[in-house]
């Protein structure tokens, strides 16, 4: 039985037109002879009447505090409601198709209601179903504790759970199909010739998706990374053939010069950020200062980003709507932070890029000639971060996507 795990978002769901497209990727799966696993979003986004914001802002209306394990059973709705139009739609072709939840899908995750993670996968019951004929649709972004208790698996949940089936079934691939035709070389809506990858590392995707990317969560793609399952990421709308995902690096023929030639895969961004920057040069104990600040935020549940501990300072980043929380919380422990609100981190990210000399200079010296301010730089092993204004970050992208021959 070759087996293919199939990931449909919200909006290819949204209307009858598009679930009919949805339905025709289905019947081609099947006619190549794969028995298709289908996971689903809940359908539409925000404001749409059976997508998951729409459903939370009914019962904050109400009550703002409502405890994590009821919001989790009111969340896991949407994609139920999905995946039985969904079935409708395929039996309604002939098309013999079972819906099974998270939990009856045999996806077991920790107790971590809102952001659960998924501890094991049982699939027997899907491979019941498959060894019957059936196409299986999954509803994603949800599983259930060892105790029964639904949990939903947090942001980009629904990539995760194709993941992790496609990974348990051995699939022979596992598509996520979405409103773009592939993973691009950097947001088409800032670089109108940002261009299609047709190849990328797992490396590479993953900190595309950390560092501000949309198409797919970093955790999915680090699970079919623990057992080489191709990630193929497609259009719903189309019949381009997207981007494949997979250890073997882009444009390397087996027999050819093993010099990788492609240094930087793509730029990200992510916006909306404010530097905070805390002087600890004074300080006596400087280590436990430092413990203090990053504890204090970790108890006020604020997410840093960016960090840098210098002998004279502390920096980091959070995002804008939190920034006011962590300097009320800094001053209250009578530090004086220093703010620049309103930044925007920008990277690049490549497999090429280590061990290569002469990137980082060429990333500053495009940045610097384009009049781009660099306030904060940091890099690893395939990525380079800068900090930079927010009103510079359509500069800095273009400037870097052309320095670097993206487009080519």
């Amino acid at each position: 039985m070759q087996i293919i795990v199939q990931k449909f978002g919200g909006t290819s769901l949204a209307t009858e037109e598009r679930r009919a497209q949805v339905a025709a990727k289905v019947l081609e799966a099947v006619q190549e002879g794969y028995s298709p696993v289908v996971v689903v979003s809940a359908i539409g986004r925000s404001g749409d009447p059976y997508a998951t914001d729409t459903f939370l802002n009914m019962v904050k209306g109400i009550y703002s505090d409502l405890p994590k394990r009821e919001l989790d059973l009111l969340m896991s709705c949407g994609e139920v409601i999905s995946g039985t139009v969904l079935v409708s739609t395929l039996s309604k072709l002939g098309m013999k198709a079972v819906l099974m939840t998270g939990g009856q899908a045999g996806i077991i995750t920790n107790n971590d209601f809102g952001d659960a993670r998924i501890v094991r996968v049982e699939p027997a019951e899907i491979l019941g179903q498959l060894a019957e004929g059936n196409v299986v649709v999954v509803t994603g972004f949800q599983g259930v504790t060892e105790s029964g208790q639904v949990t939903t698996l947090g942001r980009g949940g629904s990539d995760t759970t194709a993941s992790a089936l496609g990974v348990a079934l051995e699939a022979e691939a596992i598509d996520i199909y979405t409103d773009v035709e592939g993973i691009m070389t950097a947001d088409p809506r800032i670089v109108e010739n940002a261009r299609i990858l047709d190849t990328v590392t797992y490396n590479e995707i993953c900190n595309l998706a950390y560092q501000g990317a949309k198409v797919i969560h970093p955790r999915a793609v680090e699970i079919a990374m623990q057992r080489n399952i191709p990630l193929r990421i497609k259009s719903t709308f189309s019949e381009a053939p997207g981007t494949l995902v997979t250890n073997i690096h882009p444009n390397r023929e087996v027999g050819t010069d093993i010099t990788f030639d492609r240094i930087i895969a793509g730029i990200a961004h992510t916006a909306n950020v404010t530097q905070l920057k805390i002087l600890t040069a004074d300080e006596s104990n400087k280590h436990l200062t430092d413990k203090r600040i990053f504890k204090a935020m970790a108890l006020a549940d604020i997410s840093v980003d960016f960090i840098s501990v210098q002998p004279e300072a502390v920096l980091y980043t959070v995002s804008n709507d939190i920034a006011a929380k962590a300097v009320e919380i800094l001053e209250n422990m009578d530090f004086k932070p220093e703010i620049v609100p309103s930044c925007a981190k920008v990277s690049i990210v490549g497999a090429g890029i280590a061990g290569v000399p002469g990137v980082m200079a060429d990333m500053v010296e495009a940045l610097s000639d384009a009049g781009v301010t660099i306030l904060q730089s940091a890099d690893s092993h395939t990525t380079i971060w800068v900090l930079v204004h927010q009103t510079d970050m359509v500069t800095a992208i273009q400037a870097l996507h052309k320095k670097f021959k993206l487009d080519i």
